[in-house]
C-alpha cells in the first residue's frame, strides 16, 4: 500500500519522463539531449504539500545526444565517469510556492560524487485518473546548472577565443508521477 494518513507515494512514471538538457557548443549553438532511464518517488505530505519529498535517481549511462561518439565521450571520466559513478541523484529539501501552480523545488543534485543544492521551477500541468486505476500528475520543471561545480570540466579551447563546451547547463523536465488509487470494498 502506498497510501497513510499522513502521506501518498507517487512513483515516477519512467515511460512518460523527459529529462532534456541543452548546452553551448563551440560558442555559437546549443547541444540538446536526454536521458532516457529515470527512476524515483514522490512522497506527497497530505496534510502540508510544501513538505512533501522528492527522491529521483538518473542513469547517466542512458545520455543521448543522437551522436554516438559524444554519448561516449559525455559517460567517459572527462565528463560523468559513468564507470564509477553510474547513476546521479536528487533529493529534494524544500519545496516553496502554491504546488497547485507555479512553485520552486529546491533539493541536492549529486553528480559524481559531488553534491550541489539547485533550485528547479515546477508547474503541474494536470492530474486525473488513468484507465488502469492510478491517479496520475504531469509537471513541467526546468532550471540550469554550472557543470563546472560537479567537477564536469573538460573542455577544449578555440582557435578563434572561447571553448567547445559552455558551462550553463539548461534542463527541461516533463513527468509524470502515478500512485494506485484506494478501492473501498463492498463491505466497508
Amino acid at each position: 500500500m502506498n497510501t497513510t494518513d499522513a502521506t501518498t507515494v507517487w512513483t515516477v512514471d519512467p515511460a512518460h519522463a523527459e529529462l532534456a538538457f541543452s548546452v553551448r557548443h563551440l560558442m555559437i549553438s546549443n547541444v540538446r539531449g536526454r536521458f532516457g532511464k529515470v527512476e524515483g518517488t514522490v512522497t506527497v505530505d497530505n496534510a502540508d504539500p510544501n513538505q512533501s519529498k522528492i527522491d529521483v535517481t538518473i542513469d547517466v549511462n542512458s545520455i543521448d545526444t543522437r551522436q554516438e561518439m559524444r554519448d561516449n565521450h559525455l559517460r567517459s571520466a572527462d565528463f560523468f565517469d559513468a564507470g564509477k559513478h553510474p547513476t546521479m541523484h536528487f533529493v529534494s529539501k524544500r519545496i516553496a510556492g502554491d504546488v497547485t501552480k507555479d512553485f520552486q523545488i529546491i533539493g541536492d543534485l549529486t553528480i559524481r560524487g559531488t553534491t550541489r543544492e539547485i533550485e528547479l521551477n515546477a508547474n503541474l500541468e494536470g492530474r486525473g485518473k488513468d484507465p488502469w486505476g492510478n491517479e496520475r500528475a504531469g509537471f513541467h520543471l526546468s532550471g540550469s546548472l554550472n557543470r563546472h561545480d560537479f567537477g564536469l570540466n573538460w573542455n577544449q579551447a578555440l582557435e578563434a577565443g572561447g571553448v567547445t563546451v559552455g558551462a550553463e547547463v539548461k534542463i527541461s523536465i516533463d513527468v509524470e508521477i502515478y500512485h494506485k488509487l484506494e478501492t473501498l470494498s463492498a463491505a466497508a
